[in-house]
């Protein structure tokens, strides 16, 4: 049976996300200290994304929470998801983290994964709670702005499989971008083509120990998501040639998750849900009976099964788990 977001999964997912955003400390900050005054905790630089062991956790956290709402409004956790956005998602606190961006050390800050997460969180909150996105849209120019000025500098990809990754970056601002700020679209979907329009014969020399995502598959969803239907399986064709046939064969296999209380082995069972997101989404692309998607809806139902247990059960993978599950499982 296909794995789908169910009533059961959105409450246990709720219950998780509920336990971490507001938890502020073990804390991985990204903070340049250039004085003994920059000596501050998480909650004093950043009054809503404090929790959750690091920002961009924290971001996603709030996406997670608001793409439950949105899914099921009636969950037993929804007056305390209500709550917490009513007390975190304030002028004066936005106002707070936007002034965070201002500093003089903050130009690569949590660049460009963090970016593209807070651009998920104000289209999840666009669709269905526009006063809070109207009071957090100021932070959200903010990062559209930081894209647009960095993507015209940014004369190579970064193919890796983590938090630095171009093409997770792209995709995720994409859905952001289309929506609400064209001439950022256009931009992102120029920089995919010029990245990645070319390449061919993917290796898929992965996973890496700490992957949470696949180089080759994000890469390939990325590309999905800019290109029309017929570009896009002209240029898988030619990207992944062999992937009817199961091969790469990594590609179509789980990553085994050898220590889940060690923060970045657990990484992997992020990779297993980003991996079945891309595999369903590409799926969805192709005809039915084409031997790729069959592979591919296969391929992502084992990946989730094989990490969806993990979600809850040790904070290192707890604090951010369940939303890249949700993402597998919505796709």
């Amino acid at each position: 049976m296909s794995a789908v977001l169910t009533r059961a999964i959105a409450e246990r997912f709720a219950e998780v996300a509920l336990a971490h955003v507001e938890r502020e400390y073990p804390n991985k900050m990204d903070h340049v200290l250039a004085g003994p005054e920059d000596v501050l905790g998480p909650r004093a630089l950043h009054p809503i994304f404090f929790g959750s062991f690091d920002w961009h956790s924290c971001v996603h956290g709030y996406w997670l929470l608001a793409r439950l709402l949105r899914a099921y409004p009636d969950l037993p956790d929804a007056p305390r998801i209500e709550a917490l956005f009513a007390a975190r998602i304030t002028p004066a606190n936005v106002a707070a983290e936007c002034a965070y961006l201002d500093r003089p050390h903050a130009r690569g800050f949590e660049r460009p994964y963090g970016w593209a997460w807070l651009l998920a969180l104000q289209a999840e909150l666009e669709t269905h709670r526009p006063a809070h996105a109207r009071t957090l849209r100021p932070l959200a120019d903010a990062f559209a702005q930081r894209f647009a000025r960095f993507l015209p500098l940014c004369d190579y990809p970064v193919r890796t499989g983590v938090h630095s990754s171009t093409a997770f970056a792209l995709r995720l601002a994409a859905d952001y971008a289309e929506a609400n700020d064209p001439p950022l679209f256009a931009l992102l979907r120029e920089k995919a083509i010029a990245w990645y329009g070319a390449d061919r014969h993917a290796q898929a020399w992965e996973p890496n120990q700490d992957d949470f995502l696949s180089p080759t598959l994000m890469e390939a969803e990325c590309m999905r998501r800019f290109l029309a239907r017929d570009a896009f399986a002209a240029w898988l064709a030619a990207f992944l040639p062999n992937a009817g046939e199961g091969e790469p064969r990594t590609l179509f296999t789980p990553a085994r998750v050898s220590d889940r209380s060690d923060g970045k082995i657990a990484h992997l069972d992020g990779l297993n849900f980003a991996r079945a997101w891309c595999w369903r989404a590409i799926a969805a692309t192709l005809p039915p009976d084409a031997p790729l998607a069959r592979r591919a809806t296969a391929a992502a139902e084992a990946h989730i099964e094989a990490s969806l247990a993990a979600v809850s059960g040790d904070y290192m993978g707890e604090h951010w788990l369940a939303s890249f599950a949700l993402l597998a499982l919505t796709a």
